[in-house]
């Protein structure tokens, strides 16, 4: 009999001027496309999806609050309307470069600061589930577990698909340890992998106070800005399938 795997996403935020997308892009099945709103411009969007294509890797769109100067990292005080139409245009650069390499467009992934806001304030998440139900395709949303934004896009009919963080530290909340401390990042192989682990397997991650916090995850993120981000994601390559978990 065959064996059964379990099924995971390993998705990384792409196109932000690292220029290392080349090398991760064999170890990914899904990537977050920044498109103009932080970093991003037609040509980096281009190089990145015919990456993709060529690595049969899904592509979602990565748009933010339009603030290259703080890289998206801080929440921009925009009203509904502006914001909308922000989003909405850097979803569309993309999907033109989409168009034009007959890709198709498979997610959404808000970034950094209004990823933050959107998992707790609903203005700011109902303003990107109303980006989505404007484009007229069944578009996932990657968001976080017990998020803001999660419960709205499920009531909206929103196919969610719950993310979690490979390579972060957690407090007891699920938001995550600030950049600011020295405890927010993992970069040992085996560290991320036994975080990874316990989050697949027993729905529990352990917070940084020891705590153990439900939390439910399909697709992991390993940023791309880690130092060590090329090892950790060809150790998760190597270790996930012999525990039996599949990543596509």
């Amino acid at each position: 009999m065959e064996k059964q795997y379990k099924i995971v996403d390993i998705n990384a935020d792409v196109g932000e001027g690292l220029n290392n997308e080349p090398n991760l892009m064999p170890y990914l099945s899904s990537c977050n496309i920044a498109c103009g709103g932080h970093a991003g411009n037609l040509e980096t969007m281009t190089k990145v999806v015919r990456l993709a294509k060529k690595h049969s890797v899904k592509v979602g769109a990565h748009p933010s609050f339009p603030d290259k100067a703080n890289f998206g990292r801080i929440v921009v005080d925009m009203i509904a309307a502006d914001l909308y139409s922000s989003l909405k245009a850097q979803i569309r650069a993309l999907q033109d470069v989409l168009y034009a390499e007959s890709v198709q467009l498979h997610h959404i992934k808000p970034h950094g600061a209004l990823y933050n806001l959107a998992n707790r304030d609903e203005k700011a998440a109902k303003v990107i589930i109303e980006v989505i139900k404007s484009i007229a395709l069944p578009l996932a949303l990657y968001a976080p577990y017990r998020s803001v934004i999660a419960e709205l896009a499920t009531k909206a009919k929103i196919n969610v698909i719950y993310e979690a963080f490979a390579d972060r530290n957690y407090n007891n909340d699920l938001s995550l340890v600030s950049r600011k401390k020295d405890n927010a990042i993992l970069s040992h192989t085996n560290e991320v992998l036994k975080h990874v682990l316990k989050m697949i397997n027993q729905r529990k991650v352990i917070s940084i106070n020891g705590v153990e916090v439900e939390i439910k995850a399909s697709t992991f993120c390993v940023h791309g800005d880690t130092k060590n981000a090329l090892q950790i994601l060809k150790y998760l390559n190597e270790e996930l399938p012999k525990k039996g978990i599949k990543i596509q």
